[in-house]
């Protein structure tokens, strides 16, 4: 056998040249050897040759390369023989299994889900890469439960027909719980009052509810962010949060937070004014301004304000209007004023509304609740109060509106109500006894919004030989265009 190895291992990819030089020859026939699940017609689609065409080292490299970004194989080698093109193949292991053991936490089926998301589940390609980086993530899951000393082993089985079951042995040990929260460096707020503040806290009676004896990231951040929003809404404008420490004893049982502030000054605020683009008097500007010169400083406050001008242009048609805030202040006299940047935007137009979502109720039961008019100057309240509306009809589960500008516009924008259903029918049955009439039964069902029409019919009837009825009653909300409603009843 005359048989000679063109390339060879993938370090041979990287290299200036390939592993082995070779004159090109006409490719008689193509073996592949070494596969086990793999089809070979696969393999053929990956070779940048056929038989009866020539081949060259540029194409030797190419078909390594491809094969090998398959995923499927740990070792791609060429070789010919007497003009036979022979592919040696080394097969990555399929996973034939995956189990778990010892898990309580989770449950089971979506550890399963999260593997498959990561590349990682049964008759897939076995890659201890990600296998590595399941186990990370699994890890890090207890970890956000509070179990720090959660240990996991992860096990590959070889197994026949080049497969391998992986089995995950976890220990989950005990919750850390939070013994210890402390604020270091309040002086004007004792620093108890402030811990309070914070949603998570030391165990208690209800923390068994509420898991806020257990540490979490986010749930810290929230309350870091509580904690600022305190000092800064009660003027100490200078207030900063210096460092954040999380500790757990050796034994991870007990975590212990460490949260190192500076207070800075209380400041007064004495003045504030507009400026920029004023569309509006200044005394309107001001009048919405909840801070006067005297009060103490407040975030809250200022944020009040930035927004009410914000909104009263949108009223206007300043659907895009920008409102910041910048403070001058003086450390000295722990004063603040603010300037207040105004830049209302170019005033647009409502072109179209769009109702999407509506998959039963009509688009002109929820088109007569819109106070904002189509070609109109856009109005942010008539729109607040079209959504209020719509929401309050009691068909839909969720109403959301958006007001994309339209393309190639400067003065245009959609607003777009999406609305998501709910069921609307109701029906009710009853059934009692007595001693004259034995069983009575009473039943209705009612549907409020009829066909999608917005039109409500309600059907009963008791059986009772005392009271025996039977009504039907229909209800229009629209029966004239401007909301006046008809309905009746038939006993």
């Amino acid at each position: 056998m005359n048989r000679k190895r063109l390339t060879g291992l993938i370090m041979a990819l990287f290299a200036s040249v390939p592993a082995f030089a070779f004159e090109p020859f006409v490719v008689k026939d193509i073996r592949v050897e070494g596969i086990q699940r793999t089809e070979a017609g696969t393999v053929f689609n990956y070779l940048p040759v056929r038989v009866g065409d020539t081949f060259n080292e540029d194409q030797a490299a190419e078909a390594i390369r491809a094969l090998f970004a398959t995923g499927f194989f740990r070792d791609v080698r060429i070789e010919t023989e007497n003009d036979v093109l022979v592919v040696l193949l080394d097969e990555r292991p399929a996973i034939a299994q995956i189990d778990f053991v010892g898990v309580k936490e989770f449950d089971k089926e979506a550890l399963m889900k999260g593997l498959r998301e990561v590349g990682l589940a049964e008759s897939r390609i076995f890659d201890r890469a990600l296998l590595e980086r399941a186990e990370q993530e699994l890890k890090r899951q207890y970890l956000s439960r509070g179990k720090y000393a959660a240990s996991i082993t992860t096990t590959v089985t070889p197994l026949e027909r080049n497969r391998v079951g992986i089995n995950f042995a976890v220990e989950e040990g005990d919750v850390a719980k939070i013994a210890q929260i402390k604020v270091v460096g309040a002086k004007v707020f004792k620093a108890a009052d402030l811990a309070d503040l914070f949603q998570l806290t030391t165990s208690g009676w209800l923390t068994w509810y509420t898991k806020n004896d257990q540490y979490s990231r986010q749930k810290l951040s929230a309350d870091l962010e509580n904690l600022r929003s305190y000092y800064l809404d009660r003027g100490y404008l200078d207030f900063n949060i210096d460092s954040t420490q999380v500790s757990i004893t050796p034994d991870k049982k007990e975590i212990y937070i460490t949260v190192n502030i500076t207070e800075g000054e209380q400041y007064t605020v004495t003045g504030m004014r507009f400026t920029g683009d004023l569309v509006l008097p200044e005394s309107e500007y001001l009048a919405l301004s909840t801070i006067r010169p005297g009060d103490i400083f407040s975030r809250e406050k200022l944020t009040e304000t930035t927004k009410a001008v914000t909104d009263r242009l949108g009223n206007e048609g300043y659907a895009f209007a920008n409102v910041n805030a910048a403070p001058e202040v003086d450390k000295e006299k722990r004063e603040v004023a603010f300037t207040v940047f105004v830049d209302p935007g170019r005033r647009v137009y409502v072109r179209r509304i769009n109702v999407g979502g509506n998959t039963k109720t009509r688009d002109e039961v929820v088109r007569r609740e819109m106070r904002q008019l189509e070609s109109a100057w856009y109005d942010a309240a008539a729109i607040n109060r079209s959504r209020e509306r719509v929401d309050k009809l009691g068909f839909f589960d969720e109403v959301t509106v958006e007001t994309p500008a339209v393309p190639g516009t400067t003065d245009q924008v959609d607003v777009n109500f999406g609305v998501k259903e709910r069921a609307t029918g109701n029906l009710m049955l009853g059934a009692g006894f007595s001693s004259s009439e034995k069983i009575v039964l009473s039943a209705s069902i009612s549907q409020q919004n009829l066909f999608g029409s917005g039109n409500a019919l309600t059907l009963g009837l008791n059986t009772s030989k005392a009271s025996r009825t039977y009504a039907l009653s229909f209800t229009n909300p629209y029966y004239t265009p401007d909301g006046v409603s008809l309905g009746w009843d038939l006993y």
